[in-house]
């Protein structure tokens, strides 16, 4: 089963983590046996992994902050600095096309060749495996220093924008707060319409994401998010808001982030529920019942997005582990073709929508 995994921080975890993504994760967990932190010695995502799990495409991030936070590698103290590493993350996706490790994929025709390319390769798994396709998407737009700058960014290969990531950016409130949109944040949305570009809502504070959702018809999706009803915090959705993201025919991308999945999780806590891949089957099921279809749930893993397996799923290793929740899903009696919509579909009709 092929997959489409709507969210991996790729270049951050490359940059800013300083690994080699060319080399198996068990090469990078070894590189990183004597450091201490989150996520060190415990990475899940690289390139053979990806090979291996049949993540033909990817929704790959730049992601940098300037919003006066403190995290080591994400925040910068200005937004040239923000700037300044967004690029340095496009560049390094540049030389890992030069390599021939990956291909951008930045329109439709581009889109169906590189499917069509796996599909193949899945009926003669002996030839050499197709490189692995990305689509670029920002997380937090503070990288950009004006909206009149959009553009550039498009020409650049950006084709998904998340205007916001923790705390208050330059162009909306996000997580943890419950701040709207900047002035700023509404030009912003006007150009991206503009553009073509597609509105990632995971992020956004609630008045944001209703305020986003009025002022901007074009393509939405949430690349990485869970169900508030089955994990009470304000960085998962409601009802409502899934509704609402169902209703303009958007995708939302199930997170692999235990503290996302079940209710209790704390970060380094030790006595914290046993997360399974299951329990991220429920976060999915949640999404199609509430539409009534299964056109609306897929994958956004957000693996290796600051964490490693300390906090993911207990029975997930790597990403090629993912291919575990077709099964999954069978076992809860999904069909064949909800399986594919889940595992890859969806995500491929709302970029083939977009990008008519």
């Amino acid at each position: 089963m092929l997959i489409v995994d709507g969210h991996l921080d790729l270049a951050w975890n490359a940059l800013q983590w300083n690994r080699d993504l060319q080399t198996s994760v068990h090469s990078i967990r070894t590189r990183e046996s004597q450091m201490s932190g989150p996520g060190r010695g415990g990475s899940t995502v690289a390139f053979p992994e990806l090979v291996q799990g049949r993540v033909a495409l990817c929704f790959a991030t730049l992601l940098a902050r300037s919003t006066g936070h403190t995290v080591e590698h994400l925040d910068y103290s200005s937004q040239a600095q923000a700037y300044g590493i967004a690029q340095g993350q496009l560049a390094y996706y540049k030389a890992m096309q030069e390599i021939g490790q990956i291909r951008w994929v930045m329109d439709r025709t581009q889109l169906d060749e590189h499917m069509l390319e796996w599909q193949r390769w899945e009926g003669d798994t002996d030839s050499p495996p197709p490189r692995i396709g990305i689509v670029i998407s920002m997380e937090s737009a503070d990288p950009i220093l004006s909206p009149r700058q959009l553009a550039t960014w498009r020409d650049q290969g950006v084709r998904i924008i998340g205007p916001a990531h923790y705390g208050v950016g330059r162009y909306a409130g996000g997580t943890s707060t419950e701040v709207g949109l900047s002035a700023l944040g509404v030009e912003l949305l006007a150009e991206m319409r503009r553009s073509g570009i597609i509105l990632d809502l995971t992020h956004l504070s609630d008045p944001a994401f209703w305020q986003a959702l009025d002022l901007f018809d074009g393509s939405v999706l949430a690349s990485h998010n869970n169900c508030r009803v089955l994990v009470p915090h304000q960085r998962q959705f409601t009802d409502a808001q899934l509704r609402a993201i169902c209703e303009r025919d958007g995708v939302v991308g199930v997170a692999c982030d235990t503290w996302m999945i079940r209710p209790g999780w704390v970060r380094g806590g030790k006595e914290n529920p046993v997360v399974h891949l299951r329990d991220v089957v429920d976060h999915i099921d949640h999404i199609c019942q509430l539409s009534g279809d299964s056109a609306h749930a897929a994958i956004g893993s957000d693996l290796d997005g600051g964490f490693g397996r300390e906090q993911s799923p207990a029975d997930l290793d790597t990403i090629a582990d993912l291919q575990n929740i077709a099964e999954i899903l069978m076992q809860h009696r999904y069909g064949e073709q909800d399986v594919k919509n889940i595992m890859h579909a969806n995500w491929l009709r709302l970029l083939r929508r977009a990008w008519v």
